[in-house]
């Protein structure tokens, strides 16, 4: 082969090679039925941050929404009445004698209960010892009564004379903060039953299919509130030193 066709042969690859590369930076359009290979538009293209899933939409009927609000309206009532109730606990576990470890008592008159406050006042003397002093001394009876059904642990009235009654409160123990943990423990478990009840109540109300919005929002509901009951009973025992597992 002669020097000449080495090099007309050498031009026609660099020719071709060259016709290659502009193809691949500048392509033909397409001619005829080829199909078009288009590509979307920034400007078309929809932003998912505001999707919300399946399982975090909220409820929308408002059938289901005003069952929701009534459920959830008795499940908090339910956790502030214990909450108040482990308020008293720690403060006679403490050692601390106020007039509120006689909030929960109620006097029962004509048929209906009536705080005491509303028919005594009740002070402290001497810092341990609660003094009730009865407006009408024809309650006597009936606020004893209410004093000794309330259950209130180391509550041992003494009746001083006609309208009043005094309540030694003895300093507090290991074994007598552990009775009034373990009594709050268990009223704990009742006001759980409480919550349950509510959400039972409100689902076969609702009668929801199953995997709908509806049930997951309710059993959300019912979660976060015997969390709220369990971390109670958790900061009890801390502010007491009471030991032991949670329930």
């Amino acid at each position: 082969m002669s020097v000449f066709v080495l090099r007309g042969a050498l031009r026609v690859c660099r020719r071709q090679t060259l016709k290659t590369a502009l193809l691949l930076h500048h392509p033909l359009p397409p001619t005829g039925n080829q199909p078009v290979r288009t590509y979307a538009s920034k400007k078309n293209v929809k932003s998912t941050a505001d999707f919300v899933p399946g399982s975090k939409q909220p409820i929308t009927d408002e059938a289901a929404r005003a069952e929701y609000e009534k459920a959830e309206e008795k499940m908090k009532a339910a956790v502030e009445w214990f909450r108040k109730e482990c308020a008293g606990v720690e403060t006679r576990a403490t050692g601390r004698v106020t007039p509120a470890v006689l909030d929960p008592v109620r006097v029962k008159l004509d048929g209906r209960e009536v705080r005491l406050v509303e028919v005594a006042t009740v002070g402290v003397r001497d810092g341990s010892t609660l003094l009730i002093t009865i407006f009408d001394e024809q309650n006597m009876k009936q606020v004893e009564k209410a004093l000794y059904d309330s259950k209130i642990p180391n509550i041992i009235p003494q009746k001083h004379d006609a309208r009043t009654i005094k309540i030694p409160i003895p300093k507090p123990t290991v074994e007598s903060n552990l009775a009034l943990v373990t009594a709050a423990s268990k009223q704990s478990e009742d006001v759980r039953v409480q919550i349950r009840k509510a959400h039972s109540t409100s689902i076969k109300r609702g009668n929801y299919k199953k995997h709908s919005i509806e049930l997951e929002e309710f059993q959300k509901l019912v979660d976060r509130h015997i969390a709220e009951v369990d971390k109670t009973v958790v900061d009890l025992k801390k502010a007491t030193n009471v030991g032991g597992k949670k329930k």
